[in-house]
Protein backbone atom coordinates (compact mmCIF):
# COMPACT_ATOMS: atom_id res chain seq x y z
CA UNK A 1 0.00 0.00 0.00
CA UNK A 2 1.39 3.78 -1.21
CA UNK A 3 -0.36 6.08 0.66
CA UNK A 4 -0.99 5.54 4.90
CA UNK A 5 -2.89 8.18 5.17
CA UNK A 6 -5.66 6.05 3.70
CA UNK A 7 -5.52 4.10 6.95
CA UNK A 8 -7.27 6.76 9.13
CA UNK A 9 -6.45 6.59 12.57
CA UNK A 10 -5.23 2.93 12.14
CA UNK A 11 -2.70 4.73 10.35
CA UNK A 12 0.09 4.92 13.26
CA UNK A 13 -0.62 1.03 14.03
CA UNK A 14 0.76 -0.09 11.08
CA UNK A 15 4.16 -2.30 12.43
CA UNK A 16 5.73 -4.38 14.38
CA UNK A 17 4.70 -3.95 17.89
CA UNK A 18 5.65 -5.52 21.16
CA UNK A 19 4.69 -4.89 24.88
CA UNK A 20 5.60 -6.69 28.31
CA UNK A 21 3.02 -4.74 30.73
CA UNK A 22 0.20 -6.84 29.88
CA UNK A 23 -2.65 -7.75 32.32
CA UNK A 24 -5.16 -10.19 31.95
CA UNK A 25 -7.89 -10.25 34.50
CA UNK A 26 -10.12 -13.66 34.09
CA UNK A 27 -11.03 -16.54 36.00
CA UNK A 28 -8.83 -18.88 36.59
CA UNK A 29 -10.30 -22.27 36.33
CA UNK A 30 -7.45 -24.44 38.21
CA UNK A 31 -7.81 -21.65 41.23
CA UNK A 32 -11.85 -21.41 41.08
CA UNK A 33 -11.72 -17.85 41.33
CA UNK A 34 -10.62 -14.69 39.39
CA UNK A 35 -6.80 -13.92 39.14
CA UNK A 36 -4.10 -12.26 37.54
CA UNK A 37 -2.26 -13.15 35.00
CA UNK A 38 0.76 -10.98 33.75
CA UNK A 39 1.53 -11.48 30.23
CA UNK A 40 4.07 -9.90 27.00
CA UNK A 41 3.10 -10.32 23.54
CA UNK A 42 3.99 -9.02 19.53
CA UNK A 43 1.20 -7.70 17.65
CA UNK A 44 2.00 -7.66 13.51
CA UNK A 45 -0.16 -4.92 11.47
CA UNK A 46 0.48 -4.98 7.63
CA UNK A 47 -1.28 -2.79 5.95
CA UNK A 48 -3.66 -3.43 2.59
CA UNK A 49 -6.80 -1.84 0.20
CA UNK A 50 -8.53 -0.77 -0.98
CA UNK A 51 -11.35 -3.42 -0.27
CA UNK A 52 -14.46 -2.67 -2.32
CA UNK A 53 -17.99 -3.63 -1.57
CA UNK A 54 -19.91 -1.69 -3.88
CA UNK A 55 -19.63 1.78 -2.81
CA UNK A 56 -18.01 1.01 0.45
CA UNK A 57 -13.96 1.31 0.20
CA UNK A 58 -12.09 -0.32 3.22
CA UNK A 59 -8.18 0.20 3.97
CA UNK A 60 -6.92 -1.44 6.83
CA UNK A 61 -4.23 -4.04 8.78
CA UNK A 62 -4.09 -7.52 8.50
CA UNK A 63 -3.41 -8.69 12.18
CA UNK A 64 -1.56 -11.22 13.98
CA UNK A 65 -1.18 -11.54 17.70
CA UNK A 66 0.70 -13.34 20.33
CA UNK A 67 0.59 -13.45 23.79
CA UNK A 68 3.22 -15.61 26.45
CA UNK A 69 3.31 -15.68 29.85
CA UNK A 70 6.64 -15.26 31.50
CA UNK A 71 9.33 -17.05 29.58
CA UNK A 72 7.31 -19.59 27.92
CA UNK A 73 7.83 -20.86 24.26
CA UNK A 74 4.29 -21.41 23.40
CA UNK A 75 1.86 -18.39 23.45
CA UNK A 76 -1.17 -19.13 25.67
CA UNK A 77 -3.01 -16.97 23.42
CA UNK A 78 -3.66 -15.31 19.65
CA UNK A 79 -5.68 -13.91 17.96
CA UNK A 80 -5.91 -13.36 13.75
CA UNK A 81 -7.87 -11.01 11.86
CA UNK A 82 -8.15 -7.24 10.38
CA UNK A 83 -8.44 -3.40 11.94
CA UNK A 84 -10.44 -1.60 9.15
CA UNK A 85 -10.76 2.37 8.33
CA UNK A 86 -14.14 3.46 6.58
CA UNK A 87 -13.42 6.88 5.75
CA UNK A 88 -16.76 7.11 3.85
CA UNK A 89 -18.67 5.88 7.25
CA UNK A 90 -16.14 7.51 9.72
CA UNK A 91 -16.09 4.17 11.19
CA UNK A 92 -12.78 1.80 12.73
CA UNK A 93 -13.71 -1.90 13.14
CA UNK A 94 -11.80 -4.63 14.34
CA UNK A 95 -12.65 -8.28 13.30
CA UNK A 96 -10.80 -11.26 14.76
CA UNK A 97 -11.03 -14.74 15.60
CA UNK A 98 -9.36 -16.62 18.82
CA UNK A 99 -8.79 -20.09 18.71
CA UNK A 100 -11.04 -21.18 21.03
CA UNK A 101 -14.03 -20.39 18.84
CA UNK A 102 -14.98 -17.22 19.30
CA UNK A 103 -15.07 -14.36 16.47
CA UNK A 104 -15.89 -10.65 17.14
CA UNK A 105 -16.48 -8.01 14.97
CA UNK A 106 -16.42 -4.26 16.63
CA UNK A 107 -16.42 -0.84 15.91
CA UNK A 108 -17.40 2.57 16.46
CA UNK A 109 -16.78 5.95 15.37
CA UNK A 110 -13.84 7.38 14.75
CA UNK A 111 -11.90 10.46 12.88
CA UNK A 112 -8.68 9.89 10.75
CA UNK A 113 -6.38 12.30 12.91
CA UNK A 114 -7.44 10.33 16.31
CA UNK A 115 -5.48 9.17 18.44
CA UNK A 116 -7.89 7.74 21.04
CA UNK A 117 -10.97 5.70 19.34
CA UNK A 118 -13.58 2.79 20.91
CA UNK A 119 -14.85 -0.17 19.58
CA UNK A 120 -17.77 -2.35 20.83
CA UNK A 121 -19.44 -5.73 20.27
CA UNK A 122 -23.09 -7.05 21.39
CA UNK A 123 -23.70 -10.63 21.01
CA UNK A 124 -26.79 -10.31 18.82
CA UNK A 125 -26.27 -7.41 17.19
CA UNK A 126 -26.16 -8.00 13.30
CA UNK A 127 -23.55 -5.51 12.70
CA UNK A 128 -20.57 -5.53 15.19
CA UNK A 129 -21.50 -8.76 17.17
CA UNK A 130 -19.69 -11.56 18.37
CA UNK A 131 -20.25 -15.56 17.59
CA UNK A 132 -18.93 -18.98 19.93
CA UNK A 133 -19.16 -22.10 18.97
CA UNK A 134 -21.49 -24.49 20.83
CA UNK A 135 -19.32 -25.57 23.99
CA UNK A 136 -18.34 -21.75 24.73
CA UNK A 137 -22.19 -20.42 24.22
CA UNK A 138 -22.98 -23.01 26.86
CA UNK A 139 -20.66 -22.46 28.75
CA UNK A 140 -18.60 -19.23 28.56
CA UNK A 141 -20.68 -16.95 26.32
CA UNK A 142 -19.39 -13.67 25.43
CA UNK A 143 -21.83 -11.29 25.74
CA UNK A 144 -20.00 -7.65 25.24
CA UNK A 145 -16.43 -6.69 24.14
CA UNK A 146 -15.30 -2.84 24.29
CA UNK A 147 -11.34 -2.13 23.41
CA UNK A 148 -10.11 1.49 23.90
CA UNK A 149 -7.03 2.29 22.06
CA UNK A 150 -4.82 5.05 22.72
CA UNK A 151 -1.79 6.17 20.36
CA UNK A 152 1.20 8.39 21.42
CA UNK A 153 3.70 8.25 18.64
CA UNK A 154 5.75 4.69 18.65
CA UNK A 155 3.52 3.31 21.68
CA UNK A 156 0.08 2.43 21.50
CA UNK A 157 -1.82 0.90 24.61
CA UNK A 158 -5.17 -0.50 24.31
CA UNK A 159 -7.99 -1.60 27.46
CA UNK A 160 -10.17 -4.60 26.42
CA UNK A 161 -13.16 -5.69 28.40
CA UNK A 162 -14.87 -9.00 27.44
CA UNK A 163 -18.32 -9.26 29.39
CA UNK A 164 -18.66 -13.66 29.84
CA UNK A 165 -21.22 -14.95 31.59
CA UNK A 166 -19.88 -18.29 33.63
CA UNK A 167 -22.35 -20.54 35.50
CA UNK A 168 -18.61 -20.50 38.09
CA UNK A 169 -19.14 -16.58 38.70
CA UNK A 170 -23.03 -16.94 38.56
CA UNK A 171 -23.45 -14.66 35.82
CA UNK A 172 -21.60 -12.33 33.60
CA UNK A 173 -18.05 -11.46 34.40
CA UNK A 174 -15.44 -8.61 33.62
CA UNK A 175 -12.41 -10.13 32.19
CA UNK A 176 -9.97 -7.25 31.23
CA UNK A 177 -7.10 -7.07 28.99
CA UNK A 178 -4.58 -4.33 29.20
CA UNK A 179 -0.73 -3.49 27.51
CA UNK A 180 1.23 -0.74 26.10
CA UNK A 181 3.00 -1.96 22.95
CA UNK A 182 6.04 -0.15 21.70
CA UNK A 183 7.12 -0.24 18.02
CA UNK A 184 10.31 -2.57 17.01
CA UNK A 185 10.18 -2.25 13.46
CA UNK A 186 7.94 -0.32 10.41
Amino acid sequence: MDDLRKLGPLQPLAGIWEGDDGLDVSFHHDVGAIAETRYRERITLNPFGPVDNGTQCLYGLDYRMAAWRGDETDPFHTEIGYWLWDAAAGQVLRCFMVPRGTVVIAGGTAAPGDERFRMVAEVGSETYGILSNQYLAERARTVRYECTVAVAGDTWSYDETTVVDLPETSGPMDHTDRNTLHRVDA
